[in-house]
This record gives structure tokens, sequence and C-alpha cells, in this order.
């Protein structure tokens, strides 16, 4: 048997050649901030629903990944919700093209 291993750039949407892989990215990592803190509270979906203003089934999209329909702004506006800041920085691109990234608070890498 002969395996093959290719590195990854980091970035599994880039990987697999889809559009707007930073900004998905970005989403997909927010939207774990979000699931890592609905777990630490141990909040119910159905409280979670109405924290949000959103249906159940949407909030179990979002636990499960599914971000269709929700923007980052959206994602963004959730995190504050459940008790999180938001700061948002730019700084020049040493590439000439800018890139986005999630970093999350030092608490929440303690997990």
């Amino acid at each position: 048997m002969n395996i093959q291993v290719e590195d990854s750039s980091g970035n599994v949407f880039k990987d697999l050649g889809l559009l707007n892989a930073e900004a998905r990215l970005a989403k997909a990592e927010i939207a774990s901030q979000i699931y890592d803190l609905v777990e630490k509270k141990r909040l119910t979906q159905a409280k979670v629903a109405k924290l949000l203003d959103i249906t159940q089934p949407k909030v179990s999209c979002l636990l499960k990944g599914n971000l269709r329909g929700f923007s980052l702004e959206r994602l963004l506006r959730f995190l504050n919700i459940l008790g999180q800041d938001v700061k948002i920085s730019t700084s020049p691109s040493r590439s000439g093209i800018g890139h986005m990234t999630v970093k999350p608070s030092i608490a929440a890498m303690r997990r």
C-alpha cells in the first residue's frame, strides 16, 4: 500500500480549491468558538435559539458547522450575545494582498 501525503496550507478550504477560502475559515473558527461557549455554559439548543433569536434547527446547523445563511457579521454578533468582546484590527500586508485571520482569546485557547 502506497500512501501519499500532501502538505497543507493550513486552510482546508484553500486546499480544496474553494472560493473565499479565508472567509470560510474565519467563519468556521468563529463557529467553533460559539460551539465551545455553548458547551462551557451548558446551554441547550432551545436556550441558544432564544438568546440568538434564531430557530432551534438553525442552532443545530450552526453547532454542526453548517454555516450557510450565517454571515461573518452575524456570527460575530452571536459572539457578543454570548458574552464575548470582538476586536477587529488591520495591519499592512507584507505580500500586497491582505489576509484574514481569527485569533481566539488566550482564555479561549486554554479549553
